[in-house]
């Protein structure tokens, strides 16, 4: 027994919609190679500079079309050594954190922030996504906000303390036992 055009009516519509989005990530990948990548590292330069961030803006092409941009604030000495031998002490590395605009297998863009973390002492936070967008939804003023993110999450990193309740939890069991009874 043949389909009829009404039966098969909805699977041309997903056919349709599937080589629509192939198309997209060509044209994405298109605008990365062709100008988005440039205009990323050119405003990334220019908000360091304007707020005297000293930092290192990296092309990273290790695939094609997997390219990354990466604005790292280095590494230095974390003031933490551990003992070696009976006079000797290796320093433990701080890695200082980095915030990345990271093409997509699909040509989209990956905005994520790499915490700081000291080699040796705990475990790395996983990344932080901000956002993925299609290459004309990122805006200059996206990437601005991007850094004020980058600055405020590694700043907040390093300001650790436990004078602020976890955020989840605020509310749940736990709130219960802490309220004073009057």
């Amino acid at each position: 027994m043949p389909y009829t055009e009404t039966e098969t009516t909805n699977f041309k519509r997903k056919v349709e919609h599937y080589k629509e989005v192939l198309d997209n990530t060509q044209r994405y990948r298109e605008v990365w190679k062709t100008s988005l990548r440039k205009t990323v590292i050119e405003r990334l330069t220019e908000l360091a500079t304007a707020g005297g961030l000293e930092c290192t803006i990296e092309e990273r092409a290790d695939i094609e079309n997997l390219e990354a941009i990466v604005l790292t604030l280095g590494h230095s000495e974390s003031g933490l050594g551990e003992p070696v031998g009976s006079d000797l002490r290796r320093d433990l590395i701080k890695h200082n954190g980095s915030l990345v605009y990271q093409q997509l297998f699909n040509g989209k863009i990956l905005v994520l922030i790499n915490f700081p973390f000291i080699e040796k002492y705990g475990q790395p936070q996983p990344p932080k996504t901000i956002a993925i967008y299609r290459p004309e939804e990122l805006k200059d003023a996206y990437i601005l906000r991007h850094l004020e993110t980058f600055m405020t999450d590694v700043t907040a990193w390093e300001d650790y303390d436990d004078d602020l309740p976890e955020p989840n939890q605020r509310i749940g069991f736990k709130m219960n036992f802490e309220q004073e009874v009057k």
